[in-house]
């Protein structure tokens, strides 16, 4: 069997964990890519050491050539030394510009992580979620200038259940995108070889937006259903991470689950059954393992022993 992807060279875009775990998994596949274009080193813990990101890890474990522009719009004069015949991106963290995305001679191809035309933007998965989709998804595309609004060449849908969050869902993401990969992105390089146009128009009449999660959004709606603060907790989790005030300190919620409710006014933690318990507008949250900033992740049963709750308590 030979390499996925033979006979052509690629140049992949990508920052998080799930893209480089996919890069990863594209090389291991047989994938050749002449560069690797990510954001710089950003400094990170309390510390603040100066760390790269997971995908040009990856790019460095098997001697890859990796380009870091702080602002790919103003520099990419860099591409002009780098043989590739398409760009395929996951989760790159800035708009590519036309002038460099031009210079793949079989195009420029996005996976996308959401199911388009819906959630075109920066937190597709997170906002989906978030909505309590129960099925989420990927898309192969075409980058164009609009945002996320090129043609589609395959699409792979896998269900997410309550038990499952963001980093559950990005973990079925890169299978959704390697299977695109595998399955799809092939024909399209062929056809565009052949001088075709495969894939399909996205319809403007469908689309909606998800647009990046801002600091404010990360506090836990707990004013509307028990379900929709669930999702909530289950798009930021791990990372950012879901909070409440605590008594002025953030207390992120790591894990939840839906409860029975006590008649307790929304917005209180209070005690059941020996469980750290969340009041919404209809029903509960029991809160299996949370963070107080400055802490480390605690159960929800150990936090609840040793804060002495004013039971119930209000948060913010």
């Amino acid at each position: 069997m030979g390499a996925l992807l033979e006979g052509y060279r690629g140049l992949y875009m990508g920052t998080p964990e799930m893209s480089g775990d996919l890069l990863s998994r594209l090389i291991e596949d047989g994938v050749s890519f002449s560069g690797v274009v990510t954001n710089p080193d950003r400094p990170v813990g309390r510390k603040g050491v100066l760390t790269p990101s997971p995908v040009k890890s990856v790019a460095l474990l098997h001697g890859i050539p990796v380009f870091q522009p702080e602002r790919i719009r103003r520099d990419f004069a860099w591409a002009d030394g780098v043989p590739f015949d398409f760009v395929l991106t996951f989760s790159y963290g800035q708009i590519v510009p036309m002038a460099l995305l031009s210079k793949a001679r079989l195009g420029a191809y996005n996976i996308h992580g959401s199911l388009l035309p819906e959630y075109r933007g920066a937190a597709p998965i997170q906002r989906a979620i978030m909505d309590g989709r129960e099925e989420l998804g990927a898309s192969l595309m075409e980058m164009v200038q609009a945002m996320d609004a090129g043609r589609v060449y395959g699409m792979r849908a896998f269900p997410l259940s309550l038990e499952e969050n963001y980093g559950d869902a990005c973990r079925k993401m890169v299978d959704a995108g390697l299977s695109l990969v595998r399955e799809v992105l092939p024909g399209v390089l062929e056809a565009r070889e052949a001088g075709a146009v495969p894939g399909i128009e996205q319809d403007e009449s469908l689309v909606t937006f998800a647009p990046k999660i801002l600091p404010e959004e990360e506090r836990i709606p707990f004013e509307g259903s028990a379900r929709k603060a669930l999702d909530h907790v289950r798009a930021l989790a791990p990372r950012p991470g879901a909070h409440v005030l605590f008594r002025g300190a953030a207390l992120k919620v790591c894990r939840a689950s839906l409860a029975e409710g006590a008649g307790i006014p929304a917005g209180h933690l209070y005690a059941g059954k020996g469980k750290l318990l969340l009041s919404c507008a209809d029903g509960s949250l029991s809160l299996e393992a949370v963070q107080l900033a400055g802490k480390k992740e605690t159960a929800g049963r150990d936090f609840l022993n040793g804060a002495r709750l004013l039971v119930p308590e209000k948060v913010q």
